[in-house]
């Protein structure tokens, strides 16, 4: 009996797993599934507590749905991504592994570990599969007339739908149960040995139906009036599937024939169009990410944006950091961000332009910070809105385009409901005077527990365009 070993990485599910269905093509085989933790690579990435938690508990589901189809589903826990290649020669040889099938990552540093595996794995002679996976449509497959990648994405998403027009990727039925199943779960996955934290169970609940029950409500009963909620974070308009996203608990693939099921005009600029585009700046970041690997080492794709001279002010970082700026749509955005491990889309561009342009603070600090704390921490999503409101990456905003805080939290919360859900000491501010808190307080002889705002939004924007002025005559 052949036995095939499936190498579980940022794809915890059964269903729609190119990996997993392929490994189990052959009804005769013995099909293993295997996840090596690696902490300290984590670690070295800034993986949020709460997304190492998330993980855990979607790996223990995942662990009984594998074990109920007959496949052990084997732990390991080790330092990086070296030692991870060295425990799985040694789980290959010990189980006397043929194939391995696993699905590909994107990233720099696990594309070299993918490398570094299949290159000791072809040696002991075990044959090696790897499958795009976690895109739509492979990165490469998707380019201009001169056959490079796109640096602008509405192009790309144009060339991108006219793709998908000519035929949908299909999707993966979860396996049918092996020869001897169900077999016994074994012992419950150990903790990780990484800072954990509790993460919000009503909002993210884990396991695999818990994400396809949020999909299908979504696809039924949101998406179609996404375009016009989508930027107000005081209503519940978004889809909130990104965590699933991030490690793999749905697939792209998944989303967008759920979509296309209920709105089958989406690819035609339906309302549901709005929503898939989105899936689509997905794919424009990690198609990005492949085609120019400096990304994943954190440089500018603006090559004269190296020379901006960023400030270096901790008491300013920290008052962000915190939700603490004097500007109240950005404090609320910050304290959601540090209680949920969660921000609303459009709240991520307006704090994110408020450090880069407000307080021109570097923007690796932002994109750390934000991999810190968030639940659906993704390098490539990330490190690609932290670039796109920081105008140092491809198809970003302009550097001259600086958002005002105080008229976003006026026109995505005109009322100051999301504000006052985050920012109590708020809670007594009218409506009218909501996003200038300071003001009215002066104008009323009253005090406030809120500070004053950390910079005058007029000044930080004059100094923000002549710190990148000189940065491009520089170069």
């Amino acid at each position: 009996m052949t036995t095939h070993l499936v190498w579980l990485r940022n794809d915890l599910r059964i269903n729609d797993n190119t990996a997993l269905a392929a490994a189990c093509r052959d009804s005769h085989a013995r099909v293993l599934a295997l996840f090596i933790a690696t902490p300290k690579q984590w670690q070295q990435h800034h993986m949020a507590p709460r997304q190492a938690a998330f993980i855990h508990q979607n790996l223990c589901s995942l662990q009984d749905s594998l074990a109920e189809r007959g496949i052990p589903l084997h732990y390991h826990q080790c330092d990086d991504f070296a030692a991870s290649v060295d425990y799985l020669s040694a789980f290959c040889d010990q189980h006397q592994v043929d194939e391995l099938y696993y699905n590909y990552q994107y990233e720099i540093n696990e594309r070299e570990r993918d490398a570094a595996a299949e290159k000791r794995l072809d040696g002991q002679g075990v044959i090696c599969q790897g499958f795009d996976d976690s895109l739509l449509l492979p990165p490469g497959s998707v380019q201009t007339g001169n056959h490079t990648m796109f640096k602008v994405f509405t192009p790309f998403s144009r060339a991108f739908v006219r793709r998908l027009h000519q035929g949908l990727p299909e999707c993966h039925h979860a396996p049918k149960a092996r020869q001897d199943a169900p077999v016994s779960a074994g012992q419950k996955i150990p903790a990780f040995d990484y800072p954990l934290e509790a993460f919000d169970t009503s909002l993210f609940p884990a396991g695999e139906e818990a994400a396809l029950k949020q999909l299908r409500h979504f696809g039924k009963q949101s998406v179609q009036h996404y375009p016009d909620v989508r930027d107000l974070p005081a209503l519940d308009g978004t889809s909130r599937l990104s965590p699933y996203l991030a490690i793999g608990v749905l697939s792209p693939r998944q989303c967008l024939h759920r979509i296309l099921k209920e709105h089958p005009d989406a690819l035609n600029e339906g309302k549901a169009f709005t929503w898939l585009n989105e899936l689509i700046w997905r794919e424009f970041y990690r198609h990005l990410m492949v085609a120019f690997p400096a990304l994943c080492k954190h440089q500018p794709f603006v090559e004269w944006t190296h020379n901006v001279q960023w400030q270096k002010n901790d008491a300013h970082l920290t008052a962000w950091q915190q939700g603490k700026t004097g500007y109240p749509i950005v404090d609320a955005a910050m304290r959601q961000l540090n209680t949920l491990g969660w921000m609303h889309n459009r709240l991520r561009m307006i704090v994110a332009s408020f450090l880069v342009k407000d307080l021109l603070i570097d923007w690796h600090e932002g994109e750390r910070y934000f991999m810190q704390q968030l639940i659906d921490g993704d390098l490539a999503a990330n490190n690609g809105g932290w670039q796109w409101a920081a105008s140092t990456g491809t198809d970003a905003a302009p550097y001259f385009r600086i958002f005002n805080p105080t008229t976003q939290g006026e026109r995505f919360d005109e009322k100051g409901e999301f504000i006052r859900q985050w920012v109590p000491e708020l809670k007594d501010v009218p409506e009218s005077d909501i996003h200038q808190p300071q003001v009215w307080a002066k104008k009323n002889n009253k005090k406030l527990d809120y500070p004053a705002p950390i910079v005058e939004h007029k000044d930080a924007r004059k100094k923000t365009l002549d710190a990148f002025e000189r940065a491009r005559s520089a170069a």
